[in-house]
C-alpha cells in the first residue's frame, strides 16, 4: 500500500511541475521589467535598447523601463545586472566591449561574463566604418595602406578609447597590412569623430551611427566597412576582406542578458519576445538609420557566439598588448 501511495505522489508531481513551468511562462511578466543599458541617453546602444524596449512593451502589457548605466566601459551595467535577483525583471542590453573585451583588460571585475551572465539573444551587429579625413591622399583601403607603407608611423587613428571595438580593429588592421600606424585612445567616440573632422587625427574606424551624416556630407571619406558583409546601410561601401585583407572581420554586437539562476521558461519567453520585436518591419527600418542589423538568434546560438567572442578577443588583447586606460 506504502509503496502504491508513494507511486500516486510521484505521478500527481510530474504532472504539477510541466504545469507550473507552464503557468510561470503564460504569467511572465506580470510587473514591469527594467531594462538597464550601457550608455547615456541618445547614444547608440540607449537608441536600440528603447526601440526593442518599446515593441516589448506592447507585446507583453508590461513596461520595460530603460535604466541608462553608463560608464566604465559598460562595466557597471554588467556589473549591475549580474547581481540582481534572477527572476527575469532585470534585463541587459550587453555588448561586445563590457562582455567579451573587458574581462581581459580588466583584473578586477565584480562578475564572470561566462559564469554570472545568462545569453538570451543577439539582438543586434553594428559595423564600423573605416574612414578618413578628406586631406589624407587615400580613396580606398589599397592606396591607405600604400600610403601608411611610405611613410611609417605618421598616420594617427584615433578610438572611443583603450579596448575599445574601434581601437581593436586599429590594430587588427595594422598586423593584417603590415603597417605602423600610432593610436590616439578618446573618452568616447564623439571626442574622436570631432577631431578626425578637424584633422587633428587622419583616420578612425569608427561607429556607423557616429559618421554616417559626415560622410554623406562630405566632410570625411568612408574606405570600408568592418563586417564580413557588405552593410545594408551602406551598400556601395566594400568590406575590409574585399578591399584586400582576406578575411577581416569585426563588428560591435549587443545582447540581451540575464542573471544567471533566471529559470529557463523566462529565458524562453524572453527570446520568443525579442524575436518577435525585431522582426518587426519598422524595427528593422530603424535600426538600419543607426547602421544596425537585428539578428534574434536563439539563447544556445548566442551563448556559443558570446564564448567565441570571448576566446577571440582575449587573442587580440593579448597579441596586441592592448591595456585598459
Amino acid at each position: 500500500m506504502k509503496m502504491l501511495i508513494a507511486a500516486a505522489r510521484a505521478c500527481a508531481l510530474a504532472l504539477v511541475l510541466p504545469l507550473s513551468a507552464a503557468a510561470q511562462t503564460d504569467a511572465y511578466p506580470s510587473k514591469p521589467v527594467r531594462l538597464i543599458v550601457p550608455a547615456a541617453p541618445g547614444g547608440g546602444a540607449d537608441f536600440l535598447a528603447r526601440i526593442v524596449g518599446t515593441r516589448l512593451s506592447e507585446q507583453t502589457g508590461q513596461t520595460f523601463v530603460v535604466d541608462n548605466r553608463s560608464g566604465a566601459s559598460g562595466t557597471i551595467a554588467a556589473d549591475a545586472t549580474a547581481k540582481a535577483e534572477p527572476d527575469g525583471y532585470t534585463l541587459l542590453l550587453g555588448q561586445s566591449t563590457s562582455i567579451a573585451i573587458a574581462p581581459h583588460l580588466y583584473q578586477k571585475l565584480g562578475y564572470d561574463t561566462l559564469r554570472d551572465l545568462k545569453p538570451v539573444t543577439l539582438v543586434a551587429e553594428v559595423p564600423n566604418i573605416l574612414v578618413v579625413h578628406p586631406g589624407v591622399a587615400a580613396s580606398s583601403v589599397k592606396e591607405l595602406i600604400a600610403l601608411a607603407k611610405a611613410r611609417p608611423g605618421s598616420l594617427n587613428f584615433g578610438s572611443a578609447g583603450n579596448g575599445a571595438p574601434s581601437h581593436l580593429a586599429g590594430e587588427l588592421f595594422k598586423s593584417a597590412a603590415g603597417v605602423d600606424m600610432v593610436h590616439v585612445p578618446y573618452k568616447g567616440a564623439g571626442p574622436a569623430v570631432n577631431d578626425l573632422l578637424a584633422g587633428q587625427i587622419q583616420l578612425m574606424f569608427a561607429p556607423m551611427v557616429a559618421v554616417l551624416p559626415q560622410v554623406k556630407a562630405g566632410r570625411l571619406k568612408a574606405l570600408a566597412v568592418t563586417s564580413a558583409k557588405r552593410s545594408a546601410a551602406v551598400p556601395e561601401l566594400p568590406t575590409l576582406s574585399e578591399s584586400g585583407l582576406r578575411g577581416f572581420a569585426l563588428v560591435s554586437w549587443f545582447g540581451f542578458f540575464v542573471p544567471v539562476g533566471t529559470p529557463a521558461a523566462v529565458v524562453d519567453k524572453l527570446h520568443q519576445e525579442t524575436v518577435k520585436a525585431l522582426k518587426a518591419p519598422d524595427t528593422a527600418e530603424r535600426f538600419a538609420k543607426e547602421g544596425a542589423e537585428p539578428v534574434g538568434n536563439s539563447p544556445a546560438e548566442f551563448a556559443t557566439y558570446v564564448q567565441q567572442e570571448y576566446a577571440r578577443y582575449a587573442k587580440v588583447v593579448k597579441d596586441n598588448g592592448i591595456k585598459a586606460d
